[in-house]
């Protein structure tokens, strides 16, 4: 299947987001099913640029509105399979309420938040996820602010499907997206993706990161043991790997269900009246 596009890629040389592109391609042939039932939404910034090397449908959104965007889509059809490329920052600052929202209504739809701990498009502000101390160009003496930790966030939103991977490892981030995307409910996927220009942060990443094992994906109790593993500060390793995944009934099947049960009062109603 041909994927790439005539689209200059503008993206740093040796940005973390070449590996998750290469990563989504992978995907895409591997999903086995028709081009035309994937639609990418993306966000505002480097990460979503990704859309335009893509030769699939896609939905350029406002900054941080991806999510809310790609509800609507999978709303619409059910059927499509819906991935969302989203910054921390959009994710984390802009959008949070809409990604606690679509994780607590267990929307099936796919969220890759590319994590590089800054707003990188707009040359390195802080972010929710950004180490304190960071410098940069909205905090020249370091930020005062302790990061937040997204996966504890989406564990207590009740996603029903939380991973991480590492822009560097691009097979097994492969297989991450694969098991989030064919999960019927919300994923979560957080990739760690280093970007060189703003917040060169590689050697710490490939020094931390290790492929980790979890054999009890349906315990909150040891989804949480790995996630507190590493609290987005400057000690301890980073666990990569599915630390959640369970079963429920997802947000669009159970709002199929009321326009099912709609659309037989309507034609009753219809009857009653033509009767």
């Amino acid at each position: 299947m041909k994927l790439e596009t005539n689209i200059i890629n503008t993206w740093c040389p040796g940005c973390g987001n070449f590996g998750i592109l290469q990563a989504i391609k992978l995907v895409i042939n591997e999903l086995g099913c028709p081009k035309e039932n994937i639609v990418l939404v993306s966000d505002i910034g480097c990460n979503s640029k990704i859309v335009d090397y893509l030769n699939i449908n896609s939905f350029y959104s406002l900054h941080g509105r991806s999510i809310a965007t790609a509800l609507g889509i999978k709303l619409a059809n059910p059927e499509l399979k819906v991935i969302v490329f989203i910054g921390d920052g959009a994710a984390l600052d802009e959008g949070i309420s809409h990604l606690i929202h679509a994780a607590k209504r267990n929307s099936n739809i796919t969220v890759i938040m590319h994590n590089n701990r800054l707003f990188a498009l707009t040359t390195g502000q802080f972010t929710a996820v950004s180490p304190k101390d960071m410098k940069g160009k909205s905090t020249p003496y370091g930020s005062i602010e302790n990061p937040i930790n997204p996966l504890e966030l989406m564990l207590s939103s009740n996603a029903t499907f939380i991973s991480r991977g590492y822009s560097s490892k691009i097979d097994h981030l492969k297989k991450l997206i694969i098991d989030g995307v064919n999960h019927q409910g919300f994923s979560f996927i957080e990739v760690m993706q280093p970007c060189i220009s703003f917040f060169n942060n590689i050697k710490f990443l490939n020094e931390r990161c290790y492929e980790a094992k979890n054999e009890k994906l349906d315990s909150k109790e040891k989804a949480m043991s790995l996630i507190k593993e590493w609290n987005y500060d400057e000690k301890g390793k980073i666990p990569l790997g599915v630390f959640y995944k369970i079963n429920k009934p997802n947000f669009e099947a159970e709002a199929s269900k009321h326009i099912t049960k709609d659309k037989k009062i309507n034609n009753l109603k219809c009857l009653k009246i033509h009767s």
